[in-house]
């Protein structure tokens, strides 16, 4: 957010925010190798503890991505040992998609076994009662896949837990939970909306991020 901070203060856009704004979306999607070579190109000052920490935040969110949960929580612990223990909802999610996994694989006695002792202690909270439901209603179906929850076995739903988690590890490090672009695009959308509630047909169209692309 600083990198938008500051070209919005100015008013004007040059080089150097640009720059900025895309070694923020590289360094927050964990392109390692594309920041190596960006600030190469560009001869920009490399982040204190950049590319260390983005390594670790990759494999974290790669494993997370792939479905190995377990792995992911394990790396998550030795990085920012206090995050999933303060951040219930991203631990849950987490151990649901090992829960996930299991179903996946068919072996559903051992789905259950690790839902009754890892997941069922959230269902103290009400807040879980009906993601739990959700989840065990998997265990009812031969065929999971064709379950009125099917969504939680996609790979759209691997992706938006892999998603939370990056966000959550970049936050613990002091970090933007959303690179500048991403910021910058809602931004975008969200003037875009005012403007066509003020405007009426006088509007401009609303912002599309492929259309956008296109142009």
């Amino acid at each position: 957010m600083r990198e938008l901070r500051a070209v919005l203060s100015r008013g004007a856009i040059n080089d150097n925010d640009i720059h900025n704004i895309v070694l923020s979306y590289l360094v927050h999607n964990c392109f390692k190798e594309s920041v190596e070579s960006f600030i190469s190109c560009t001869g920009m000052k490399q982040p204190a503890d950049c590319l260390e920490d983005m390594e670790k935040r990759k494999r974290i969110f790669h494993f997370a991505l792939e479905g190995n949960a377990l792995k992911a929580i394990e790396l998550t612990e030795q990085l920012a040992n206090d995050l999933l223990e303060k951040n219930k909802d991203l631990h849950f999610d987490l151990l649901s998609l090992h829960f996930v996994e299991l179903v996946c694989s068919r072996k559903c006695t051992e789905a259950l076994e690790f839902a009754q002792t890892k997941l069922t202690p959230f269902g103290k909270v009400q807040n879980y009662v009906e993601k739990l439901e959700d989840f065990m209603t998997l265990l009812a179906y031969e065929e999971p896949e064709k379950s009125p929850m099917f969504h939680l076995l996609s790979p759209e739903y691997r992706q938006q837990v892999a998603d939370s988690l990056n966000r959550a590890l970049l936050a613990h490090a002091n970090l933007p939970s959303y690179s500048a672009m991403e910021s910058l695009i809602q931004q975008t959308t969200i003037v875009r909306q005012c403007l066509n509630q003020e405007l009426g047909k006088d509007a401009p169209p609303p912002f599309s991020l492929k259309d956008f692309l296109k142009s």
